[in-house]
């Protein structure tokens, strides 16, 4: 039996199999199963060689335009970068992944048109594994959505978590230590609904025998199994309906319905007409938002301030973080810095390479000679 059988026998003994407390260490066992078979099947496709879709990163971000074929992306990415990427109504019009370069509050925003999903695009279909690598890479999943077909982002969500990609949460906190004896030691927090068994059973599963296991919070198999492989990349995301334009007044409740059956607020996704260019800079502005970014401006030595071109830099991120993205020789050959704005206490605040620093701060960096 082949690997592709073995995993449908897997889903289908899943998919039979009731859930309840008498059942769940199996089902933790078989879904610890599945997810370590998937994975030897894409690396034996990946094996096999083919064209990839590998895409340096430029800039201070990398946006993923994910959709279905003939919803709009390659329109939009015209309408939003410099790129040049062949617009037509056919299915796979784009057959590579097309880069473009967003100008945007003094940012660089790499936004990347891949080439349309289909169903089955984590299995390999349509390129979808080279595909879907390329999305692994990105800040910023964004969905683009047919007005007409919302129903698109259930097919597109199911593809994305399985090539690894979860969207829009955080790692489960499991710490996981390997040891020279005594077995497996499971320690949990009170609201953590699954029992020892399972997490003894996913974790044998993957050749422990010997680990201490320390759960705080409550989970589901699922994530467990996530937190377990090690291997899965976490992303946020935002949805844009593109061809608006076209709808009636009358169609709108429809689809901001169809919306609100996918857990979607209708008021926090952006619709746009790539086409008509509408839309287009409330869309630069959540993206901006999505992103996290924030605007340094650089106190440079005889020069004054560059209000010009910031340095470019995410939130939460430091000093140090500054020094290195400016590269160079600041981060050995740092002194201190001084920092003007919403994140100091006063004007030319000295501080360390530890400061977090926030949108429009002013820095100086004060080198040894």
């Amino acid at each position: 039996m082949g690997l592709e059988e073995e995993i449908d026998d897997l889903r289908e003994e899943i998919a039979n199999t009731p859930y309840n407390k008498a059942t769940e260490a199996h089902i933790g066992r078989l879904k610890a199963k599945l997810a370590e078979k998937k994975e030897k099947l894409e690396n034996q496709s990946s094996a096999g060689g083919g064209h990839g879709y590998a895409v340096e990163k430029h800039g201070d971000a990398t946006v993923a335009l994910v959709g279905f074929p003939s919803v709009g992306k390659s329109t939009l990415i015209n309408a939003l970068t410099n790129a040049d990427s062949e617009v037509g109504s056919y299915e796979f019009t784009t057959l590579d992944v097309n880069p473009g370069m967003l100008m945007y509050r003094g940012a660089n925003i790499q936004i990347l048109d891949v080439p349309g999903l289909i169903e089955g695009a984590a299995g390999g279909r349509g390129g979808g594994k080279e595909v879907l690598s390329v999305v692994r890479t990105a800040d910023l999943v964004v969905y683009v959505l047919s007005v007409f077909e919302i129903e698109q982002y259930d097919r597109l969500s199911e593809e994305l978590y399985n090539t690894n990609i979860r969207l829009d949460t955080e790692p489960p906190n499991i710490n996981i230590r390997k040891t020279h004896k005594d077995g497996i030691g499971v320690t949990m927090s009170d609201d953590v609904s699954l029992a020892e068994d399972t997490v003894k059973q996913v974790l044998r599963e993957y050749g422990y025998v010997n680990a201490k296991v320390t759960i705080p919070h409550d989970l589901t198999i699922d994530e467990l199994v996530d937190a377990v492989m090690d291997n899965r990349e976490y992303l946020p995301s935002m949805v844009t309906v593109n061809k608006a334009d076209l709808i009636d007044k009358d169609y709108l409740p429809t689809v901001q319905a169809e919306l609100r059956e996918r857990g979607l607020d209708p008021d926090d996704v952006i619709f746009i007409s790539a086409e008509k260019e509408l839309g287009l800079d409330g869309l630069k502005e959540r993206l901006w938002e999505e992103l996290g970014l924030i605007r340094i401006y650089m106190d440079k030595p005889g020069r004054g301030v560059d209000y010009e071109e910031p340095l470019v830099l995410f939130e939460g991120d430091t000093v140090g973080d500054a020094c290195k993205k400016i590269g160079g020789e600041f981060e050995e050959r740092f002194k201190f810095a001084r920092v003007s704005g919403p994140s100091a206490k006063h004007d030319d605040q000295q501080v360390g390479k530890g400061h977090e620093l926030a949108d429009e701060d002013v820095l100086r960096i004060v080198a040894r000679k």
